[in-house]
């Protein structure tokens, strides 16, 4: 039996899970064996982790520039922690390759094909309109995490924004960087029937956790306008729990991922005008279930939103725009049902876990015996 590591960081929204199960499928003569590189948030460990946060990033903490928790996988103690990790306790199994996701830490050993697998890039926040430079870890993780993408045979990436970030901000060569995309984490059948009367109900859906940084407040705004037009409509807030006085607004909070399938089915439309987003594996979901999607013109989301097709494009921190948007899709079930088919359709064409794998495996079987 031929032997590969799976190394990751938690569930990563459940991406781990999901791309495991694919990539196992592809290599069936391969048994991978999974290491999690979560930090140890306890004894000794906990201690100098924060200690070293303090160090590297006590002023930007102290001035509010930066959260403790943000930094904490984030410095030189825990990059070089997981550096010896893998040296140390994976070097003598003989792998015939490695393959990380995140760019957290470096998981790559000296003459073992590695590959990664990410969403995002430290630089590509650079990218997002607003973004406070001061905000940038510096030049010493920065470096870090240039060596995590030079020690790989493939740096894999969800979208094209990703993929410029590693040939422009890292200098990474364009043949080692592919775009692979990724799937919906919600179960979902490309015959699965849902029911078309939930156009009418005007019920919208927004999936996030982060309330502030997935543009809720902004939503929040947006919709106290909508109700004008239309006083029955609805919206339904998932992953959080904000405190808000809105009528018709249901708050359910953190939730399974079938309490989240069955609020996609029943919703007329998805919304998340979110500021900054790695990805968005949600747009995906709600593009796999029939829904017309109304986001934010940033990150990876125009790669999978078609302006006037599957949904609309808006400017962050903008809750006319948002209004308008909502308020032209709620107006008319058909053009809900018109773009949901569209989305639908992209979703089977490009974006699941079968077909990123099937991409994976045919540029790792290049480096292998």
């Amino acid at each position: 039996m031929k032997r590969a590591a799976f190394i990751k960081v938690g569930s990563f929204s459940h991406i781990n899970e999901s791309l495991l199960t694919e990539l196992r499928k592809n290599f069936p003569d391969y048994e991978f064996d999974v290491i999690d590189m979560w930090p140890d948030k306890s004894g000794p460990e906990l201690s100098r982790a924060f200690y070293y946060c303090i160090r590297e990033y006590g002023k930007d903490i102290i001035l509010g520039k930066k959260s403790l928790m943000s930094t904490f996988a984030r410095t030189s103690y825990y990059f070089n922690k997981r550096r010896t990790y893998v040296l140390e306790n994976l070097s003598y199994k003989k792998y015939d390759f490695t393959f990380q996701t995140q760019s957290l830490f470096d998981a790559s050993i000296p003459g073992v094909p590695h590959f990664l697998y990410t969403d995002h890039t430290h630089l590509a926040n650079l990218q997002y309109p607003g973004f406070n430079k001061s905000r940038l870890l510096g030049s010493a993780w920065i470096h870090n995490e240039n060596d995590i993408y030079n020690h790989t045979k493939v740096n894999f990436t969800m979208s094209s924004n990703i993929t410029r970030s590693l040939i422009e901000d890292y200098h990474c060569k364009p043949e080692n960087v592919k775009c692979v995309f990724c799937g919906s984490n919600v179960p979902v059948s490309e015959d699965e029937v849902f029911d078309p009367s939930r156009y009418s109900r005007r019920n919208i859906l927004f999936v996030g956790v982060n309330w502030e940084r997935k543009g809720g407040p902004v939503l929040a705004d947006a919709f106290g306008t909508v109700l004008k037009v239309f006083p029955d409509a609805t919206l339904t807030i998932a992953g959080c729990k904000p405190h808000l006085h809105l009528p018709n607004c249901t708050i359910l909070g953190k939730i399974s991922l079938e309490e989240i399938k069955r609020c996609y089915s029943e919703a007329s439309l998805f919304c998340l005008p979110t500021k900054l987003e790695p990805f968005g594996i949600v747009f995906l979901e709600a593009m796999a279930h029939k829904l017309p999607v109304v986001a934010t013109r940033i990150g990876a989301i125009p790669d999978f939103i078609n302006e006037g097709k599957n949904g609309y494009l808006i400017d962050p921190d903008n809750s006319c725009q948002l209004a308008r948007a909502l308020i032209k899709l709620l107006e008319s079930e058909q053009l809900c049902r018109d773009f949901g088919e569209y989305g639908s359709s992209l979703y089977w064409q490009k974006y699941t876990w079968k077909r990123t794998a099937e991409k994976m495996r045919e540029h790792i079987s290049r480096f292998l015996s």
